[in-house]
């Protein structure tokens, strides 16, 4: 075999049939901006990272997680007012 017949072996792409090339499809990542509306989240050191439906509950993650860490910054996102509430360490 020549060397050209080897390399278009090695990179000429598989044949699938269109209809499952469209179903495995990837879906897009969602945008790392895309603020919550509604709820409340978890933000570390300025990154929302989980979403709660109650005040409590993201309360209770934030601080769990400042008392294991308490180097990061650590606060509450509430979506409907707009609002950061800072979480600090508990003594």
């Amino acid at each position: 075999m020549s060397e050209e017949t080897k390399k278009s072996k090695i990179t000429s792409p598989i044949a699938m049939p269109a209809s499952s090339h469209e179903e495995t499809k990837r879906p897009r990542n969602l945008s790392v901006n895309a603020m919550p509306t509604d709820g409340f989240a978890l933000c570390v050191d300025g990154k929302l990272k989980t979403k709660y439906e109650t005040a409590k509950d993201a309360m209770t993650a934030a601080s769990k997680l400042k008392h294991s860490y308490p180097v990061v910054q650590v606060s509450v996102y509430d979506a409907t007012e707009r609002v950061y509430t800072p979480v600090e360490l508990q003594e």
